[in-house]
């Protein structure tokens, strides 16, 4: 079972990335989840068990990649550092900006989320002015034989800042008693033109979006 490979021509050559952020720091993220999932994947197949992409909830699985991610990218970053308060916002910090790099609620730094939904729309927990990060990912779990099926594949990755009016409110609460989040129609508006990676092959409204954006007529 081979490691998937980040596709480095997916990325967008033009981004400009805050916090002194690099391509390479979310093309390693990207590698040290693919090559952890072969790692572990190649040990439970060899004993018949089923593979952790398979296993996980979506739920689950979603957060451990947004843990993953999170920890690589600060371990790369000049800029940023991982947020020590727990269940602290947002996930990574501007160095030196608050005490012990802690802080229950700051504005200073990038909420790392990760989903299924093309497109990156995605729940998180309020709705906050801040930078956040979005890694799409696609997962086979209907290919037969199960030792035929692909690896799981970030699709798209989006970087943006965005403000409280961009997001709509659901009716589900985070452990906080505060109501969950998702970014609304302007809200993704203003997150999908700022991809840093997007799969071509990879069927998602931002393509739709960006052919729009492109054919616009000027004034």
């Amino acid at each position: 079972m081979a490691a998937n490979q980040v596709n480095l021509s997916y990325f967008n050559p033009n981004f400009q990335y805050p916090y002194a952020l690099r391509q390479l720091d979310f093309q390693v993220a990207m590698q040290d989840v693919y090559d952890f999932f072969e790692d572990v994947n190649s040990m439970l197949r060899a004993k018949g068990l089923q593979r952790l992409d398979d296993m996980m909830r979506p739920a689950n699985l979603s957060g451990t990649i947004s843990d993953m991610v999170t920890d690589s990218i600060a371990k790369g970053a000049r800029g940023l550092v991982p947020n020590t308060h727990h269940n602290g916002h947002p996930d990574l910090l501007m160095r030196g900006k608050y005490a012990n790099d802690a802080v229950e609620s700051g504005s200073e730094g990038i909420e790392v989320k990760s989903t299924k939904n093309p497109g990156g729309a995605v729940d998180t927990h309020g709705a906050r002015k801040q930078w956040m990060t979005v890694f799409v990912y696609s997962v086979d779990n209907e290919t037969q034989p199960v030792d035929a099926r692909g690896p799981l594949t970030f699709r798209e990755i989006y970087l943006a800042q965005v403000e409280p009016s961009d997001f709509r409110l659901n009716s589900r609460n985070t452990d906080k008693g505060t109501r969950t989040a998702t970014l609304d129609a302007d809200g993704l508006k203003k997150l999908r033109p700022n991809w840093i990676y997007l799969d071509p092959t990879w069927h998602t409204p931002t393509h739709d979006y960006l052919r729009k954006l492109a054919n616009r007529p000027t004034s």
